[in-house]
């Protein structure tokens, strides 16, 4: 094995081993043109999804390093779901592709993880704190808790 491969970074070599595998698996009667589409489609949502994740990542600091890490944390596992269902809706090769159903699986598991330990926090802080909205996993305003009337209320 040649010395620069053992110096490249682990996951430039994935990422170079994927693209190795993805052409690998491409057919061989597929014309240039509707290659080019196919990647021009994937790239193009790709950045878009970068494009997301780094917007959603850039947060102003709170204070509250456990805080500021899932808020900036959840949109980076989102940017990796997001380029997963892209390789998903383009790719081709059955192993990549079993690949990003397990990316989408496992950042999911480690976003509710975090919207789980971020409500533990939120138990622990007043309402004024930051909450995070489940479906797009960006900070939203303040939610309070109210509690049930009790019976002497109603």
């Amino acid at each position: 094995m040649s010395r620069w491969l053992l110096r490249m970074p682990f996951g430039i070599f994935l990422v170079v081993a994927a693209v190795a595998l993805a052409r690998a698996a491409m057919p061989h009667g597929m014309n240039e043109h509707s290659r080019a589409s196919r990647t021009s489609s994937f790239m193009a949502e790709n950045a878009q999804a970068m494009d997301r994740m780094m917007a959603a990542m850039t947060i102003t600091p709170s204070g509250n390093v456990d805080r500021d890490f899932v808020a900036m944390m959840v949109p980076h596992h989102q940017g990796a779901i997001d380029m997963a269902l892209a390789e998903l809706k383009h790719g081709k090769d059955e192993t990549l592709r079993r690949m990003a159903q397990e990316i989408i699986v496992e950042q999911q598991q480690e976003i509710a993880a975090m919207h789980l330990a971020s409500d533990k926090l939120a138990d622990a802080r007043p309402a004024s704190s930051i909450a995070f909205d489940v479906c797009t996993t960006r900070p939203t305003a303040p939610r309070r808790m109210h509690s049930p009337p009790m019976q002497g209320d109603l």
